[in-house]
């Protein structure tokens, strides 16, 4: 049996950053979820600190702490994407207003207690969203990169971008802090975009979650019918990739995923800032970094997500 991951899901929910929580949420066996930290990204911190507990009361789940972490990038204006995930961040259903309220504190503390409170090498960090708070925790306390267990991180690409044509939407909003966190000696595992579109929202699989029933899987149903919109439109695809759910799914089963080590710089200047330069061969020599993957098995993950999702 596999060891269960004690996590933190630091997040800027976003349909897909909503997706995971459940997935989390839906997987007690293998998940232990910590707490639930927000950033600014796929909309405003005010928004994505509330929708983070919109899905955990969804879930009945509302014991989950969740922190507000940093309105803004480190360096960089904030860059958003209501036109891909509507002007709350969570358009296509209807949820609950959290009961539960916001935890004192910031979340870059949070993260830092979070892991120091618990022995060396134990919590993952599991970041969807631009990785400013785990940036600001580690120039902030210089030990926490030799107690975190490892980062699981939606982010990237190894060749096309998605908000520019070199750069992933997550990598690009805070790009200095991505330089942060891929310098900082922490075990990392990234999804990119090029095994995230392999994970397409189909009508069939769609339907499939539709079909559970029950209050979580519709609210799921409608979410996503609202995210393929985008998507199926901009890359005529029979489905929207289902990017940060990939990071859950990882831990519940990385057999469905694979991939190698490789040296990852992150561009910070010019047209191609925000680019994730993966030395996929590793021509030039360097110690690898980071895990990419770049392969999965698209069915297996659906097959595991609709199952999770009926558990909820």
């Amino acid at each position: 049996m596999m060891a269960r991951h004690s996590i933190i899901l630091d997040c800027d929910p976003g349909q897909d950053d909503a997706i995971a929580i459940l997935l989390a949420l839906g997987s007690p066996d293998e998940i232990e979820l910590l707490g639930i930290t927000t950033v600014a990204g796929n909309v405003p911190l005010g928004l994505t600190r509330v929708n983070a507990r919109k899905m955990l009361e969804l879930a009945g789940r509302s014991d989950v702490p969740v922190w507000a972490g940093c309105d803004r990038p480190l360096i960089r204006t904030l860059e958003t994407a209501e036109y891909v995930h509507g002007e709350t961040g969570l358009n296509g259903a209807v949820l609950p207003e959290p009961v539960t309220a916001l935890q004192d504190g910031h979340a870059v503390d949070a993260l830092i207690d979070l892991v120091m409170a618990r022995p060396p090498r134990s919590v993952t960090i599991c970041a969807v969203g631009p990785l400013t708070n785990l940036a600001m925790a580690i120039r902030k306390e210089p030990h926490l990169s030799q107690r975190v267990k490892q980062i699981v991180l939606m982010g990237g690409a190894i060749e096309l971008g998605n908000v520019t044509p070199a750069a992933e939407f997550n990598i690009y909003v805070d790009p200095h802090a991505a330089d942060i966190v891929f310098r900082a000696g922490i075990p990392i595992t990234m999804f990119g975009l090029d095994v995230t579109h392999q994970v397409l929202v189909t009508a069939e699989r769609l339907a499939a979650i539709g079909a559970i029933g029950g209050k979580v899987a519709e609210a799921a149903h409608g979410l996503l019918d609202f995210f393929n919109r985008f998507d199926m439109e901009r890359y005529d695809t029979p489905g929207a990739p289902l990017h940060d759910p990939c990071v859950i799914a990882w831990l519940i089963d990385p057999s469905i995923f694979k991939g190698k080590d490789c040296p990852v710089e992150i561009e910070l200047e010019g047209r191609s800032v925000g680019r994730t330069l993966v030395d996929w061969w590793n021509s030039e020599r360097r110690p690898p970094n980071a895990m990419v993957m770049n392969e999965v098995d698209a069915d297996r993950f659906f097959v595991l997500l609709t199952e999770r999702l009926a558990r909820l």
